[in-house]
C-alpha cells in the first residue's frame, strides 16, 4: 500500500474525508440463516459463473425462496446457454449482494456458492416471472429480442457466507 492509499484508509477510519463513523472496524461472519435472510431483504445482487474459461459477473434482480436463490436472464445470456451444457448437473456459480453504506463502509455482504438449473415448471416459471418484474413497465410488451426475463434460474446454495461490518 502506498502512502496515499495509507492515507484515505486512515481518513476512513478516523471520519475524516467525508466517513461519518469513527473508530476501529469489526467484522462478524453471519450464520446461513441470517445469510440468507439478509438477501432475501435486497432484491439486486450480481452473479458470478464462467464465460470463455473466464470469470464473468453480472447485476440481476433476485428472490430467496425457500432457501433457493432465483434470479431471471434473457434467452442471449452466456449462463442460460451454458445451463444446457451442463445437463443434470447444473452450473456451478456463486452469488453476491449486499448492503454496504458507501459513507460509512458499514453493513453486510453475503456469498452463495451452489449449483445453478433452469426452472422448467410452468407454474414455477409465471410464479417467479411475476415476482421477478423489473422496474421498467409491461415488459411483456416488449419486442421478443428485447424482453429482458426469459429465463428463470435457481441456485442451490452448497456454501453460504457472509460478514456483518460494524464500527
Amino acid at each position: 500500500m502506498n502512502d496515499t492509499s495509507a492515507g484515505h484508509c486512515a481518513a476512513a477510519r478516523t471520519g475524516q474525508g467525508g466517513a461519518a463513523a469513527e473508530g476501529p472496524r469489526r467484522s462478524a461472519a453471519l450464520h446461513r440463516a441470517e445469510a440468507l435472510r439478509l438477501l432475501g431483504t435486497v432484491s439486486l445482487g450480481r452473479i458470478v459463473f464462467t464465460r470463455h474459461a473466464l470469470p464473468a459477473i453480472h447485476p440481476v434482480p433476485h428472490l430467496v425462496d425457500d432457501g433457493d436463490i432465483v434470479l431471471c436472464t434473457h434467452e442471449g445470456a452466456a449462463l442460460t446457454i451454458r445451463d444446457r451444457w451442463a445437463g443434470a448437473g447444473g452450473v456451478v456459480v456463486a452469488y453476491e449482494a449486499d448492503a454496504i453504506d458507501a459513507v460509512t463502509h458499514l453493513g453486510w455482504s453475503v456469498v452463495v456458492t451452489g449449483y445453478c438449473h433452469l426452472v422448467t415448471d410452468p407454474d414455477a416459471l409465471a410464479r417467479y416471472r411475476r415476482l421477478l418484474r423489473p422496474g421498467w413497465s409491461r415488459p411483456d410488451e416488449l419486442p421478443r429480442r428485447e424482453r429482458p426475463h426469459e429465463h428463470v434460474l435457481r441456485i442451490r446454495p452448497d456454501l453460504v457466507t457472509g460478514v456483518r461490518l460494524t464500527a
